[in-house]
């Protein structure tokens, strides 16, 4: 049975099939044949052949491996460098859980702060009275597409 992938968006494509044609002008200018790469890397030349193509079936592992063969593993380090969104979303939650743990309004209780607090389970209180449904705040994105980074920083806030 024929392993399957998940699809990959067309600019990703193009990027994995950029990768991998750098890959293999970095072999041709080593002047290394496929055979040779793919005998040091511990694969196919099949397994070669797809990688150089940018075939997205390709693991992780396959492509480490070539890049060690020549002499490129250290490029490693400069993948998912950099993290604009990610880090966005981390200060984000900073400021929140911040606000949260320290009013900054003049007159601000304490209560302010047990009001953040999660409330306890029905189960676990001693009222009799039922709890009110709450209502959700709906996702604002357009035509129920993919969120912006800008909208999931305001979602966040």
């Amino acid at each position: 049975m024929a392993k399957t992938t998940a699809p990959l968006l067309p600019a990703t494509e193009r990027l994995l099939q950029a990768f991998a044609a750098r890959l293999r002008a970095a072999r041709l200018r080593r002047r290394l044949t496929a055979k040779q790469v793919a005998q040091r890397a511990g694969m196919t030349p099949m397994t070669l052949r797809a990688l150089e193509r940018g075939r997205p079936g390709v693991t992780m592992g396959a492509y480490v491996g070539v890049m060690q063969v020549l002499g490129m593993e250290s490029d490693l380090e400069r993948l998912a460098e950099n993290d604009p969104l990610g880090r966005q979303l981390q200060d984000a939650a900073l400021l929140r859980r911040r606000r949260a743990t320290s009013p900054t309004r003049p007159g601000a209780t304490a209560t302010a702060i047990v009001a953040s607090a999660p409330s306890p389970r029905p189960e676990q209180t001693n009222t009799a009275t039922p709890r009110q449904p709450t209502k959700k705040k709906a996702r604002s994105s357009t035509a129920g597409g993919p969120l912006s980074s800008d909208a999931l920083a305001e979602l966040l806030k």
